[in-house]
């Protein structure tokens, strides 16, 4: 590792010590590596430059971004909440089914963990606490649901993933239905495993004749969902085009349909989603920085080729990086795992023959673990801010989730087809 690499980790990590956000911390670790090499800082800027405005796909994050704050601005969560009733309703333990359904369908539609956990997620830990379930157990089922965000497409992290590995965001899109629907269902056997041993509350029976009427108010947020990933599948426009479709049909439920925000509060939605997005980008901004200096001093080609030499094999390479991340994914930020860690494996991951597609989806799924393990993990601070439950309650319930997600990982890892699958027979990977 050369003295300029060590300036810009030395100048990275304090500034984060130091409570610096992300994106800045990576931004100015960036700009010392220049200097202390002595290259031409906007050489360096106009590379990076060139390569945002190259990787179109980047402009699906502001649009889903936008798409999420309409949707936890209005109704809509409480409609599926309803619709959700429908199947759990009398069953023990039923509000934390309700809480995984919702995920799922919100999954389908923000393509943010925190962004469900923050807001449908609020709302449901509230609803379970009013009906008997321990505050700590209904945060962290939150928590853990919310992983599924960026598994089920759309995906904000995939869509990185995809720029930084030069792979279809369409095929990343359909490997991750299946194993979404595989943690969703893992979740909820988790639930039912809990719920005698618990003596959580049934679930409050649906009657009958309310359910056409529930069925109605549903039917068109569940539309979403339809709407992104049939037009993304029938060739109507990409997953760029498809963010911004998506945005524009979740504004038409909430200010023309349910009139439900007014002018001001809309743009308000925009002024909000706006600043959310322009953190996002300074943190890719400052992962490409990052990541030119890790090309110019070839750390990627020297990881490829020490992994390589330790003859580990597609699944032990897989195994290795399973547990790198768990680990790792305790005390360091996701979007630097993905922007900078994940560049320097992607060689490995070539020579190895891995399958790119089934690489990111892996990638995603231990990312999405690590915002929820103690002691860092985002996911278990937002609900705990969000709700007022303290974190070490949300902790101590957080274990048996978390084994339960990496149960699920350790079953994705050893079977690639469950990801590949569903891309392989759209014809979206070979």
């Amino acid at each position: 590792m050369s003295s300029s690499m060590i300036a810009l980790i030395a100048v990275f990590v304090g500034l984060t010590l130091a409570r610096v956000p992300i994106g800045i911390s990576m931004l100015a670790g960036g700009v010392a590596y220049l200097l202390h090499k002595g290259v031409d800082p906007g050489l360096a800027a106009e590379q990076v430059m060139g390569a945002m405005l190259q990787a179109d796909v980047l402009l699906a994050i502001p649009m889903f971004v936008l798409c999420g704050n309409f949707i936890s601005g209005g109704s809509i969560a409480p409609r599926l909440m309803a619709l959700a009733q429908i199947l759990t309703g009398g069953i023990r333990g039923g509000l934390g089914h309700i809480n995984v359904l919702v995920n799922v369908v919100f999954a389908a539609m923000s393509g943010s963990a925190v962004a469900d956990a923050a807001g449908p997620g609020a709302v449901l830990i509230r609803m379970m606490r009013n009906a008997g379930y321990p505050a700590g157990f209904s945060a962290a089922l939150t928590a853990a649901a919310g992983t599924l965000a960026p598994i089920i497409p759309p995906s904000i992290p995939m869509i990185l993933y995809a720029v930084i590995a030069n792979v279809s965001v369409g095929a990343l899109f359909a490997a991750g239905i299946l194993p979404g629907l595989l943690v969703a269902a893992a979740l909820m056997l988790g639930v039912a495993y809990q719920a005698p041993r618990r003596n959580l509350p049934r679930g409050e029976r649906v009657v009958r004749a309310d359910i056409p009427r529930l069925l109605w108010r549903g039917v068109l947020p569940l539309g979403l969902p339809v709407v992104i990933l049939g037009g993304i599948r029938v060739g109507a426009f990409t997953p760029t085009e498809g963010a911004a479709v998506a945005a524009l049909y979740a504004l038409f439920l909430v200010f023309v349909v349910y009139r439900e925000l007014r002018a001001a509060e809309v743009y308000e939605v925009f002024r909000v989603s706006l600043v959310q997005s322009a953190s996002v980008m300074t943190i890719i901004m400052g992962a490409f920085l990052v990541n030119y200096a890790v090309a110019a001093d070839q750390l990627g080609q020297s990881i490829a080729l020490w992994l390589t030499g330790m003859e580990l094999g597609r699944t032990g390479f897989l195994v290795a990086v399973m547990v790198l991340f768990l680990i790792l994914g305790c005390f360091i930020d996701t979007a630097i795992m993905l922007l900078v860690l994940v560049p320097m494996l992607l060689p490995t991951a070539r020579l190895l023959g891995v399958d790119l597609v089934h690489f990111g989806l892996v990638v995603t799924v231990n990312m999405m673990i690590g915002m929820m393990t103690p002691p860092y993990g985002v996911l278990l601070f937002v609900v705990s801010g969000v709700t007022g439950i303290p974190v070490r309650e949300v902790i101590r319930e957080a274990w048996f989730f978390c084994a339960v997600l990496i149960a699920c990982l350790i079953v994705l890892v050893a079977f690639p087809e469950i990801s590949l699958v569903l891309p392989r027979s759209m014809g979206l990977v070979k």
